[in-house]
């Protein structure tokens, strides 16, 4: 086990972490509510450090990603652990570490080897642009993103969170410097939503959404929707009118299709027209940018001087014919992102 950054000793021999909203208090050789993070004598440290469960080269659009570094490619790496304990989760066999807990509720050493410089090494070779920390929840392991997102801003390659936005504000102030784009999952507009599904709260999602954008990160959100639990029409214009306030009208939107999942298998995805009507909300919201994902719908991205097609999309194709410079090619209008 390495050393874990963010926390505080007690007197009588638990610990405070301070990397996320939980702040879990833990005893002497109990695990936090991630899992990955354990009080060893007094001294917390991450299980997870350098070691990668995943990898995989990805098109950024996947992330998803659909105004930063367009039709390239990013190297996406993720350790075990999450924070929260969604019902739906879309990827639980590597982030609620089911099959990894061994008898003090730990991890067992799992995945590959892969330290921060090597990870860079295998993006630069692999002609990725980026790395993205990615699948599970990063603020987990952080310590591993941290120095990796360190190597990688050395190397050049620009740096990716995809996040459920439940973390601390010093963790954020720490590692924002080195990140250049974030997708964060706005799961909900409610915090029972969080509390019963989620194993959370919702202020702290929406405290980090701000805070990213106001350190000028990219920032694009996600919102899985999910029927019967967070599809209504008032709580997907509630998330589109906070996004358009709070974050603004240039910040894109992705809602997306539930697809049966975790302890959520038995319950139907959801029906592509409800994806329809929240692309329908949030554009009447006044969002220049929202996105179906998971669904047979276009995907282009539109000028919103001139409505004409300036990135076009087809599955994981991706296409810049209608932009230069960032700019729409036809009439000049500036598109919000990061093009080079």
């Amino acid at each position: 086990m390495n050393d874990a950054l963010l926390w505080s000793g007690n007197d009588d021999g638990s610990v405070v972490c301070g990397l996320c909203a939980h702040r879990c208090c833990i005893a002497p050789g109990k695990s936090g509510k991630c899992i990955v993070r354990a009080n060893d004598g007094g001294v917390l440290r991450t299980r997870v450090y350098g070691r990668a469960i995943a990898e995989h080269v990805d098109p950024v659009e996947k992330k998803p990603l659909y105004h930063f570094l367009p039709a390239s490619c990013t190297f996406s790496i993720a350790a075990p652990g999450c924070n929260f304990r969604c019902a739906f989760c879309q990827n639980w066999s590597i982030s609620q570490a089911g099959g990894l807990r061994n008898s003090d509720g730990g991890l067992d050493a799992c995945g590959r080897a892969l330290p921060p410089q090597k990870a860079v090494e295998v993006a630069q070779k692999s002609g990725c642009d980026s790395i993205s920390f990615t699948y599970t929840e990063p603020t987990v392991f952080f310590e591993y993103a941290l120095d990796t997102a360190k190597a990688a801003k050395e190397a050049g390659l620009k740096t990716i969170f995809v996040s459920n936005g439940y973390m601390t504000k010093e963790c954020l102030e720490m590692i924002g410097p080195y990140l250049d784009a974030c997708n964060i999952d706005l799961k909900s507009g409610r915090d029972a939503f969080y509390k019963d599904l989620c194993g959370g709260s919702l202020q702290p999602v929406l405290d980090t959404l701000k805070s990213v954008r106001a350190m000028g990160i990219w920032l694009e959100v996600t919102t899985l929707v999910i029927g019967g639990c967070n599809d209504s029409g008032e709580e997907l214009s509630a998330i589109a009118k906070f996004i358009r306030k709070e974050l603004g009208e240039d910040v894109p939107w992705h809602v997306s299709k539930f697809v049966p999942q975790y302890r959520m298998a038995a319950c139907p995805a959801t029906d592509p027209a409800v994806i329809e009507k929240a692309v329908k909300t949030g554009l009447d919201a006044g969002l220049r940018y929202v996105y179906a994902g998971n669904v047979e719908m276009a995907r282009d991205t539109i000028c919103p001087g001139c409505k004409a097609p300036v990135i076009t999309r087809h599955g994981y194709r991706t296409g810049r014919r209608g932009m230069e410079g960032g700019c729409c090619r036809k009439c000049g209008a500036k598109i919000d992102g990061v093009f080079s």
